[in-house]
């Protein structure tokens, strides 16, 4: 039997969570290696001024870096539009850019966002490109991206709702995602309601750490009494 989603109140209180405590916590659970579960550096928070972004995923693949061959076109894909709304909500558009030039031309840019928004998405992570990033700002829609385009190329949809990865970091539809200016990670949906409360008590730990080290009480034998405290 699969977990049971997270509660509204869940995502709700993950978006008021830092991406670094979040990572520290899941790894008290033993649910996955320490080095797995995240995007690496190659992916860039778009928008770090932005609170933290949860959502569920929804996946997609493209190309389009080179013109088409012979006399046909590239025609626009609508019905990935109807596979969105079948991903609970809030929902991640999460795009592999599997072009021969990845990152040279954006899929994703002001229209594309407005009608994300208006399905469901508040977020959009992709190892391509993004454009239109002061409108998309203004709206506030977090985007996760290798960087910049200032075009769109022969951008089409090529695969809808198989596994993508992205970062280093393979993502399947459904997939509970949070990221923030610190990068993207998948947090097992098994957890998910449990973390707030781990990362509560890991930070009361981390507190007293730092209170130590700005106090005048501070000993090399209180420091390492002060980090065997449990961060479970």
């Amino acid at each position: 039997m699969s977990d049971p989603l997270p509660t509204s109140h869940d995502i709700e209180r993950l978006r008021h969570l830092d991406a670094c405590a979040v990572a520290n916590a899941v790894e008290t659970f033993g649910v996955r290696l320490f080095n797995d579960g995240f995007t690496d550096g190659t992916i860039r928070c778009m928008f770090p001024e932005l609170p933290s972004m949860v959502g569920y995923a929804v996946t997609l693949k493209i190309r389009g870096a080179n013109p088409p061959t012979g006399q046909r076109t590239y025609l626009d894909r609508t019905d990935w539009w109807d596979y969105v709304r079948t991903v609970p909500e809030p929902r991640v558009l999460v795009v592999q850019d599997e072009s021969s030039h990845p990152g040279l031309g954006a899929l994703l840019g002001e229209v594309h966002v407005n009608i994300l928004r208006a399905l469901g998405c508040v977020g959009a992570v992709t190892n391509g490109a993004v454009r239109d990033l002061p409108a998309v700002r203004d709206l506030g829609f977090q985007l996760f991206a290798g960087g910049p385009s200032v075009s769109h190329v022969y951008m089409h949809v090529v695969d809808v709702a198989g596994p993508v990865t992205i970062g280093g970091l393979t993502i399947r539809s459904a997939d509970l995602l949070h990221g923030d200016l610190h990068g993207v990670q998948s947090i097992p949906a098994g957890i998910a309601g449990r973390l707030p409360e781990t990362v509560a008590r890991q930070a009361a730990v981390d507190q007293a750490i730092i209170a130590l080290c700005r106090s005048g009480e501070f000993t090399l034998s209180r420091l390492r009494a002060a980090v065997s405290q449990p961060r479970g």
